[in-house]
């Protein structure tokens, strides 16, 4: 009989995370990739894989992840948050502790727009009086 999966899709900025888990040995790969390749810096890495260290379930869930769009951070910040709403489907008594530590929050902040006549967002040209 197949082990069941347990699916949760977390989002930030511009970055979507499709996490799958299931019982095992703890192994996490993001892309069809090791985790420790895909994210090289060690804490971005512990960034997205806080909800495991919190719920004390390290070595005993099997992450398979697929992420696009976005940056490095954003990523991890959508893999944080799809790995803490695959765990809530795991086992929904994870929930006081994943919501204390603001996991289950999807981080609304995005870029803002460019408006027209500025150079950025806010950022207007260089004054001059003459």
């Amino acid at each position: 009989m197949a082990e069941t999966v347990y699916r949760g899709t977390g989002r930030r900025k511009s970055s979507v995370a499709r996490v799958m888990i299931q019982s095992g040995s703890g192994r996490v790969l993001v892309n069809g990739r090791d985790v420790e390749n895909y994210f090289p810096v060690e804490i971005i890495r512990q960034q997205a894989l806080l909800p495991l260290k919190e719920t004390q379930l390290s070595g005993r869930i099997d992450v398979r992840v697929n992420v696009f769009g976005g940056g490095v951070s954003g990523q991890a910040g959508a893999l944080r948050h799809g790995l803490a709403r695959a765990l809530l489907a795991y086992d929904s008594g994870l929930r006081p502790a994943l919501k204390a530590a603001g996991f289950l929050t999807r981080d609304a902040r995005k870029v803002e727009r460019k408006k027209a006549g500025l150079k950025k967002a806010r950022r207007a040209p260089q004054f001059s009086k003459r």
